[in-house]
């Protein structure tokens, strides 16, 4: 499981439109004023408004992202390698505060920015080829080299990337629990996350704060595994993969994406931060929750054999876990609204 519901949104009201993509983003950084009724009180500190370049924007966790920070007036710079596809999923006619910047137009956008996201990669749950073993990797390497390349040759330099890898870094087990003072595994998916992660690390952290996010398995209907899971389990064909003992290590994603907004805003996020739920389960646990709160049972177990026959060495992705802790987040004062598996499913399962 090494790689890497439903927000309260208000309409985006403000920001530039996708037609001009370089010309018309907005000052990096403005402020927004709240002013007490209560003389009497001391007002809040203003809220400092960001232009946010994201990579990887029209994906699972990018999408929700992309909503929350326009429901908080920030603007979005959608760094994307097809614009009809961002257009269709970000229409300018809603989504105002958005522009969308093909390849040619990334440095504009970067440098323009406050903050930067990096969420780029190509999925994983799929058979690995050695043709495809190297487009895994190289999809999060050349993106994170490029995107710091931009941001060490800016004039003014955003304060802050926050650039995603995967809870694949430490390897697999079904014994032993990592956090984030965890070594390294010696699989393939831990060697493409230290490569991943060394790139992100060559950004100028003398001006840039730096946050690595280590994602676990990011839940909603959307996407990500649980999308794939939901259908089965409607039709009573929903089960364990494999023996069902490996560590599922899960988050939500609202809490997802709060955490990526929170380390955006607070600048006592820095350095790697596991993206993960402080309860993991073994996965027999969470086949048997999601069968609970969608009225199906959980009893066709798939074979670790048809697992292996349709996916290859890829089947080391759902047949392999591991135990991840999110320490740094607990005591950075992170705030989980489903710290719970079966909190986090019912909420998912409401919208289905």
């Amino acid at each position: 499981m090494g790689f890497p519901t439903s927000l309260k949104l208000k309409p985006p009201v403000r920001g530039c439109t996708a037609s001009t993509a370089t010309r018309s983003l907005c000052l990096p950084m403005r402020m927004r004023c709240r002013c007490s009724l209560n003389t009497g009180d001391p007002s809040p500190p203003p809220q400092p408004l960001m232009t946010v370049s994201i990579t990887g924007a029209t994906g699972f966790i990018g999408r929700r992202l992309v909503q929350k920070l326009l429901s908080d007036d920030h603007k979005v710079c959608v760094l994307t390698r097809s614009a009809s596809k961002a257009a269709s999923i970000f229409p300018a006619s809603t989504y105002r505060g958005v522009t969308i910047a093909e390849e040619g137009d990334w440095e504009a956008c970067v440098k323009g920015s406050s903050a930067v996201v990096n969420l780029a990669g190509m999925p994983i749950s799929t058979r690995w080829s050695p043709e495809v073993k190297r487009e895994i990797k190289q999809s999060r390497i050349n993106v994170t080299s490029k995107v710091v390349n931009y941001i060490n040759d800016a004039d003014s330099r955003p304060s802050v990337f926050v650039s995603a890898t995967a809870i694949g870094y430490y390897g697999t087990s079904e014994i032993h629990s990592f956090d984030e003072s965890s070594p390294s595994g010696n699989d393939y998916l831990a060697e493409v996350c230290r490569e991943w992660e060394a790139r992100a690390r060559q950004v100028n952290q003398e001006d840039v704060r730096l946050v690595l996010i280590r994602t676990g398995v990011v839940l909603g209907k959307d996407g990500g595994a649980l999308a794939k899971m939901i259908p089965l389990f409607m039709m009573f064909a929903g089960g364990p993969l494999g023996t069902g003992q490996q560590w599922f290590s899960w988050i939500h994603l609202d809490d997802m994406v709060n955490l990526i907004y929170e380390s955006l805003k607070n600048p006592g996020y820095r350095g790697v931060i596991n993206g993960t739920a402080p309860n993991p389960v073994r996965l027999s646990e969470l086949c048997e929750r999601l069968g609970q709160v969608v009225g199906r049972p959980s009893w066709l177990p798939v074979p670790e054999f048809a697992l292996k026959a349709v996916l290859g060495e890829g089947a080391s992705v759902v047949l392999e876990g591991q135990k991840v802790l999110p320490v740094r987040a607990k005591e950075l004062g992170f705030s989980y609204r489903y710290p719970r598996v079966e909190d986090a499913l019912k909420a998912i399962a409401r919208d289905l």
